[in-house]
């Protein structure tokens, strides 16, 4: 195959195959540190070969087979450059570059002394590159200095940043880490008015004049560094235009309007001068902070009314100016939107469904950039398989849903001022309410009538609170048809769940609660691999309604309906780390507590938590796993699909995504966790044997499964496939949970039960 490929290759032309790195340590280098150097080498080394498979340039062959077309644009010049590579010669000129590149990036990386040499080997007019290296031993920093030659204002603020220092002594030598140390001061003494400072103005000297590799740094002001970039700056005139971009020259003769020192200059007269005056930290006299100018950008955006936002900072004209006017332009985004959509499912309870969507929007309802949003739907989900009239089927739900949301960007509170200052974004207040009706075919009618009242806020870039001091949810049922119902009961192949289920769907239920959630994104440390994400909640619900209800009896009401009562804990913790360009190890921790109490025997359905599914424990279907050993029998359908929820979770996912090419990625990953019940009551349907209560036992009813995975990226969704088997089943007897060793593809009933196929939309975390 290879003679197919040479004979067309212009003569004295050999294809280039690839390179290989030889390393030559000194004896003071280890073994293994030779082995991660040779790793860091090879990924910098061009050309690139071509695509090779089983040793054979499959695409060169294509390239040639096809021919030069006629026409670029026909559909044989798209193939032939979509599907061939033209061939990658070799080149001695490459050899020696290489031989440079790798020399300057051990220097770089702190191995100074280190040598780099190549050559080029033919055989067969196919040719490799050999390069050798002679690794000398790495130098680790010593000492780090400061140097200021005054005692000026900029002297004193730049000694100021060493505090933070990327340099630390021990660690090696690196370029990218001085290299970030520079634009890291430059973001410090930016934070503190030195607006026309750049990290181009400051030199690291490395003096490695040492016999034991070590160097001692020193970090300097440039001789020529300009006099603009010494100096702090203050804010002298502040101006807001909002013209959908059409700029005058006397645009600014035109001033609508004045909140503090901010000029507005908005000829529609859309927005209120307080909105910007909230959004901009900067006031006249205020002392430059690149802080304070990224937070006015990012409240600008956040309110979510303009399309473009632009900022420019002007120096007033004068030779000793140490003033800055300020500028900002915006281009608002159309007042009012209405968007429908048209959406299908498939379930996992042999129900398809589809749904049709309606939303209005009116992004400046009082000029303040509040937000009305009104959402309607309308959906039905319909049995695909195995239809019956008998109750031991899934039957068709019908639902419809209005919502209203009302969003302030600022706190709906007396006495409580926005200190722009102070807040990474502005504080939002949010009023939604809404009706849903849904209707299971012949058997009930569930209407259900929410209010919530909450506040948002973001003091920096890493923390997010959000407050509902009103969570208000009423639920009223209405059975159709009696008889069908009767029917149901008396019926032997209703399930007890299912019973269970349809008794607590007929209660009237009022929640009147109030819930806190707080979301922690750190900044990543400057060259770090790592990302963490934690985020908790704490729903409460009963407390406001017990003191609400006149008398306690034997179950609480208000307004003669019985009101939920638990507490609702919830975490989660996501770690990511970059192993290498292509390679992400992906890890998450998720644990769940509701506390039933009072009038609740266990947590409001809705308000449970089920395992498995697309996004959970992916070897095992959504709402089949738990809770705790029991299994739930899934060989008939239940009338509702499958019902498995618990009051307790615990969940941990680790996930490893290697990047293929630009469209496609894969995944190997294992999955485990399961559901508990906090208490099992009289009218349960849980045996004592099932063991669904949470115990001191329960790591003895984890659930196991992993499998691999293919997500389709393109420009507008990531599509998700995963297809997984269960390693350990916790409703087996307690010696024979683990399955590994029933794995037996070739089996059709082993298929059948064991291999989950998955389909979703994004990233599972």
């Amino acid at each position: 195959m290879g003679c197919s490929v040479s004979r067309y290759l212009p003569p004295n032309e050999s294809l280039y195959v690839g390179a290989e790195v030889k390393m030559a340590p000194d004896s003071n280098v280890s073994a293994k540190t030779a082995k991660t150097v040779k790793a860091e080498l090879e990924p910098i080394l061009r050309p690139q070969p071509n695509s090779m498979l089983l040793g054979f340039p499959y695409k060169v062959w294509l390239y040639y087979f096809l021919g030069e077309p006629k026409k670029e644009k026909s559909f044989r010049g798209w193939f032939r450059k979509r599907f061939g590579e033209s061939p990658v010669f070799a080149s001695k000129r490459a050899v020696t570059t290489n031989s440079a590149v790798i020399t300057n990036y051990l220097n770089n990386e702190g191995y100074f002394r280190s040598t780099a040499s190549g050559e080029m080997t033919e055989t067969k007019r196919r040719a490799k590159a050999v390069y050798t290296v002679g690794l000398r031993k790495r130098y680790t920093i010593k000492t780090v200095e400061f140097i200021t030659k005054d005692s000026s204002v900029f002297s004193k603020n730049l000694q100021l940043t060493q505090k933070n220092t990327l340099l630390k002594e021990g660690a090696p030598y690196r370029l990218p880490v001085i290299e970030e140390e520079r634009n890291r001061i430059e973001r410090e003494l930016k934070k503190h008015g030195f607006y026309y400072f750049r990290p181009d103005y400051l030199i690291v000297k490395a003096d490695t004049n040492l016999n034991n590799h070590q160097t001692r740094l020193y970090v300097e002001l440039k001789p020529n560094t300009t006099q603009l970039a010494l100096k702090r700056y203050f804010i002298q005139n502040i101006y807001v235009i909002s013209d959908n971009g059409r700029l005058k020259t006397d645009t600014l003769a035109e001033v609508t309007g004045r909140r503090g020192n901010i000029r507005i200059i908005d000829p529609a007269h859309a927005y209120r001068p307080r909105i910007f005056y909230d959004a901009i930290g900067f006031r006249k006299g205020t002392l430059y902070s690149s802080e304070l100018h990224d937070v006015s950008l990012s409240r600008l955006i956040n309110l979510k009314n303009f399309k473009f936002v632009k900022n420019q900072f002007e120096l007033l004209p004068r030779s000793d100016s140490a003033l800055l006017d300020v500028y900002y332009y915006l281009t608002p985004l159309k007042k009012k939107t209405l968007r429908a959509e048209l959406s299908g499912v498939t379930k996992s309870n042999n129900l398809a469904g589809a749904q049709v969507g309606l939303t209005w929007l009116n992004r400046n309802l009082f000029r303040a950039a509040e937000q009305l949003r009104i959402t309607a739907n309308a959906g039905l989900d319909l049995q695909i398989g195995g239809r019956t009239d008998t109750a031991s089927k899934v039957r068709d739900f019908y639902r419809t849903s209005v919502e209203a949301e009302l969003s302030f960007p600022r706190f709906v509170l007396p006495f409580y001022k926005v200190r722009p200052d102070k807040n990474q974004t502005l504080p939002k207040t949010t009023l939604t309410t809404g009706f849903e009706q849904l209707t299971q075919q012949g058997l009930y009618r569930q209407t259900s009538i929410k209010l919530n009242w909450g506040y948002s806020w973001r003091k920096n870039t890493q923390i997010e609170h959000t407050f509902l001091p009103i969570a208000l949810n009423v639920v009223k049922p209405k059975i159709i048809d009696g008889e069908a119902f009767l029917n149901l009961i008396i019926d032997p192949l209703t399930k007890p769940q299912d019973l269970l289920r349809y008794f607590k769907i007929l209660e009237d239920r009022l929640i009147l609660g109030a819930q806190y959630n707080i979301a922690y994104t750190p900044t990543p440390k400057p060259l770090s691999k790592n990302t963490f994400v934690v985020t908790g909640g704490v729903d409460l619900a009963g407390n406001v309604a017990g003191l609400i209800a006149k008398r306690r009896e034997e179950v609480g009401q208000v307004f003669g309906i019985p009101y939920e009562q638990y507490a609702r804990f919830d975490a989660e913790v996501r770690h990511y780390r970059n192993v290498s360009p292509k390679l992400r190890w992906a890890n998450r921790l998720l644990i769940g507590l509701g506390i039933p109490h009072g009038n609740s025997l266990s947590l409001p359905q809705f308000k449970q938590y089920f395992a498995g599914g697309t996004n959970g424990i992916r070897a095992f279907r959504a709402r089949t796993l738990g809770p705790g050993s029991y299994k739930l029998d899934t060989a008939t359908t239940n009338i509702f699909g499958n019902v498995a929820f618990g009051d307790i979770r615990l969940e941990a996912n680790s996930e490893l995504r290697l990047r293929i090419s630009e469209y496609f990625e894969g995944a190997m990953f294992a999955d485990a966790g399961n559901i508990w019940m906090y208490r099992n009551y009289d009218d349960s349907f849980y045996t004592p044997e099932e063991n669904a209560v949470f115990t001191n036992q329960f790591y003895k009813q984890v659930a196991v499964g992993g499998g691999i995975g293919l997500r389709i990226i393109t420009p507008f969704v990531l599509l998700r496939l995963d297809l997984a088997v269960p390693f350990r089943k916790p409703w087996l007897p307690e010696n024979e949970r683990w399955v590994l060793n029933q794995f037996d593809l070739r089996s059709k009933p082993w298929r059948k039960e064991n291999l989950v196929f998955n389909i979703a939309v994004g990233y599972s975390f």
